[in-house]
């Protein structure tokens, strides 16, 4: 039986080219013009896939999410502009329950092999989502609702030096992952004293408004990264979208952050791969904690193998609540994990690490 998806955006241009790529799946296409005729056609048929444009007539993106996801669960994959407004809406969406969003065609080279490639991938992942999952994060309360005020920072003394830095956290993590960053930002005490480093793949713009998004539920500031920045215990960084995030000691001890414009051979910009690699040029071993979350494709696989043998401690998330097993299973399958929990177990062990 052919999988459903539906294309909701009020213009005919995208609709024509959406349909056009995902024709290539063989995937049965529905189409809607609006967010209430979305809502309508979601509400009386299950789609295993619906991509949702944000701004549209009669209803918009972000409302018509809210219903679906409250009436009946679907994998949602936003339609969003490069641009900081649609990057900060779309993590609106994100927070009620859509699960990834691509970038819309004509704000992209649409016949560019690589953003075709990537629109294919998304739809097909998202398609695979267990029902239950969809049911489980539509259960959730809304993040922005939820969202409490910026906890108090005031913190007890904390080291101001990167000299004395005891632990790093390095996390990855792709489609899926940004709810769950900003859970575990949420939820480290005022007195942690680790530095986090954090690859969510995202283009510059989305990285930038989701750094703020953290910053603003954190009790930890949260940093999106920038050349030379020194890498302080207590703070989180982002790695910035369109850049690897590398690590360099100067001659005075002092490690900060080295952003890195060379694609290489990675697909993502910025890569796991590359931050990991780098930390262990860096870092010793014994220092070192590898976390991946959920995510499509292989990113950090490699380089969790490298961590753990170099005895490093790695975790990685389970089958069980990933939303996309994809990067947490290549990790696991080519022996980089010490440690395969579900998130819930992941987040304790990252806020009470000693």
């Amino acid at each position: 039986m052919s999988k459903k998806v539906l294309i909701v955006d009020d213009s005919a241009l995208v609709r024509k080219q959406l349909s056009e790529m995902i024709a290539t799946l063989e995937f049965e296409i529905d189409f809607a013009k609006n967010g209430q005729e979305a809502v309508d056609k979601a509400t009386q048929e299950q789609y295993d896939v619906i991509t949702m444009d944000i701004n549209m007539p009669v209803m918009d993106g972000i409302e018509a999410v809210r219903q679906i996801m409250q009436k009946r669960p679907s994998a949602i994959l936003m339609i969003s502009s490069l641009t900081t407004e649609d990057a900060s809406i779309t993590m609106d969406a994100l927070d009620l329950g859509a699960i990834d969003y691509i970038a819309k065609p004509g704000t992209m080279n649409v016949g560019k092999r690589e953003n075709r490639d990537d629109i294919l991938e998304k739809v097909e992942s998202l398609s695979k989502i267990p029902l239950r999952r969809l049911r489980r994060q539509a259960s959730r309360p809304a993040r922005r609702e939820r969202r409490a005020p910026r906890p108090s920072r005031e913190r007890e003394v904390q080291s101001e030096s990167s000299k004395d830095i005891e632990k790093v956290i390095l996390i990855g993590s792709s489609t899926g992952g940004p709810g769950l960053i900003e859970q575990i930002c949420s939820s480290l005490p005022a007195n942690y004293k680790y530095p986090v480093c954090i690859v969510q793949h995202m283009p510059e713009q989305f990285t930038q408004a989701f750094a703020q998004r953290l910053d603003r539920a954190s009790a930890l500031p949260v940093h999106e990264s920038k050349h030379n920045m020194e890498l302080l215990p207590g703070n989180v960084y982002v790695a910035r979208g369109g850049v690897h995030m590398n690590f360099t000691k100067k001659v005075s001890g002092k490690i900060v952050i080295r952003e890195d414009k060379n694609k290489g051979e990675n697909f993502f910009q910025p890569s796991v791969n590359e931050m990991m690699f780098s930390a262990l040029e860096v870092f010793k071993p014994a220092q070192l904690v590898g976390v991946i979350l959920t995510g499509i494709g292989d990113d950090g696989a490699d380089a969790m193998v490298k961590l753990k043998q170099a005895g490093a401690y790695t975790l990685a998330e389970s089958e069980e609540s990933a939303t996309v097993y994809g990067m947490p299973k290549e990790a696991y399958d080519r022996g980089g994990v010490m440690e395969q929990l579900d998130f819930m177990q992941i987040l304790k062990k990252i806020a009470t690490l000693k």
